[in-house]
């Protein structure tokens, strides 16, 4: 069987008041319903061989938030493999979005567990702007290391710097 592969796209603001922070979003549905550490990824999904990584991340992020991914410079943060085995790539994109706007896409599984009903939860359950910092602990781990990535070419071209003052 082939890897699973999934794309997406990391978006960054500059605040006054707290400096750089990332748009992260709580993974829906009831394993992930009472977790917060390690809980909340980026906008992102799974595609096939037939698609671009980049166009599933604009794709996966529409599907997901429920709005179009924004105009802006797609800066590339390569791949990372997570602990199961699925690779990511995102995209870092500066650009604003309010929160409140989000209608996130959904996805049915049996819940409870052999009950047989199945039943619709939301793929994110919340979304929110964060200080890099303050995502690190919130994401899953093997994403954090684009928020590591997103500070190299932030600091790379004279951004300010990610961790909290």
């Amino acid at each position: 069987m082939p890897d699973k592969r999934s794309a997406g796209l990391l978006l960054f603001r500059r605040t006054p008041e707290r400096g750089v922070e990332v748009l992260i979003g709580h993974m829906g549905g009831p394993f992930w319903a009472s977790k917060d550490v390690s809980a909340w990824s980026i906008p992102k999904g799974e595609y096939g061989p037939e698609e671009s990584p980049e166009a599933a991340a604009h794709r996966e992020f529409e599907e997901e938030l429920g709005l179009p991914a924004p105009y802006g410079e797609r800066v590339p943060l390569g791949e990372a493999r997570q602990r199961n085995g699925k690779t990511v790539t995102v995209w870092a994109v500066e650009a604003d979005l309010d929160p409140t706007r989000v209608v996130p896409g959904t996805f049915t599984m049996e819940w409870p567990r052999g009950s047989g009903v199945q039943r619709e939860f939301p793929e994110i359950d919340r979304v929110g702007w964060f200080t890099p910092a303050a995502a690190a602990p919130l994401l899953v781990a093997g994403q954090r290391v684009f928020l590591d990535r997103l500070a190299a070419h932030l600091d790379g071209r004279g951004g300010p710097p990610l961790s909290d003052p």
